[in-house]
């Protein structure tokens, strides 16, 4: 089996690609660092890698919008090489901005497959009008992601200012729901899906904190793996102790341990 290879991808803005990077590294893969620039310049680089991964922060200060413009900049050259890139068998991680930027490019949720890129999500802003920054509970559903195991409680910091998952109609929500394409939700105290705040940090209907696409290949979540991935990550680690395996850690495990198994 081989050390996957995971593409970091850098642009202007992104301001996690180093915990990202780390946190791959630590799971078992070969991190590398591409910028937006020369990935567009060199599309066939995404065939060197098993991993693509959208790390957080606000790409090109989210001045039009949050990740508006890397969506744009990426889909003019890459969109269809991003999909062929899952359809082989890669898998993609998008972190917060990155969630925002792959879900404006249409890489998710795909549902019904379109032939090609269409933008099904709005990531809205957060109900209180301000930037949430918090721990939040989350757990995953019964998805279709190939990577996640249904049942999973982590906790991790949410950070952001539009982080509402909004389907573009009713019977997108209901699709999304009933078909496995919600990977995590924001849970309460009992452990139960909330819309209330401050479990739920931005309003998200269903408690929606996290998408996969149709093949199960793309995970993308508003909270931050990448600011979970160390035991003293955890705000009470000096109480409750370091934990064996921190609960961001488990995203990039488990995406590591998925494409070093078929490679």
């Amino acid at each position: 089996m081989k050390t996957p290879r995971a593409l970091i991808l850098r642009a202007p803005g992104i301001n996690c690609e180093r915990e990202t990077f780390d946190a791959f590294a630590r799971a078992g893969a070969a991190p590398e660092y591409v910028h937006v620039k020369r990935l567009r310049s060199e599309p066939a680089l995404l065939d060197r890698f098993a991993i693509f991964a959208a790390p957080g922060g606000f790409a090109y200060g989210d001045d039009i919008a949050a990740g508006k413009v890397l969506a744009h900049e990426l889909g003019v050259s890459l969109g269809p090489r991003l999909v062929d890139f899952v359809a082989r068998g890669g898998l993609a991680l998008g972190i917060c901005n990155g969630f925002q930027m792959l879900a404006r490019l249409g890489l998710l949720p795909r549902v019904g497959a379109p032939d090609r890129l269409v933008q099904q999500v709005a990531l809205a802003p957060n109900l209180s009008d301000r930037y949430e920054c918090r721990w939040v509970r989350l757990r995953t559903p019964a998805n279709r992601c190939t990577f996640l195991d249904e049942g999973l409680e982590l906790r991790m910091p949410a950070a952001h200012g539009e982080g509402r998952v909004v389907p573009l109609d009713a019977a997108l929500a209901h699709t999304l729901s009933a078909e496995g394409y919600v990977a995590f939700v924001y849970v309460d105290a009992d452990g139960q899906p909330t819309e209330s705040y401050p479990a739920n940090p931005n309003g998200s209907p269903a408690g929606i904190a996290g998408l996969t696409d149709a093949t199960g290949r793309v995970l993308a979540l508003m909270p931050h793996p990448d600011r979970a991935y160390l035991a003293h990550h955890a705000p009470d680690w000096r109480t409750a102790g370091l934990a064996a395996e921190p609960d961001g850690m488990h995203v990039f495990a488990s995406m590591v341990a998925t494409a070093r198994a078929e490679s």
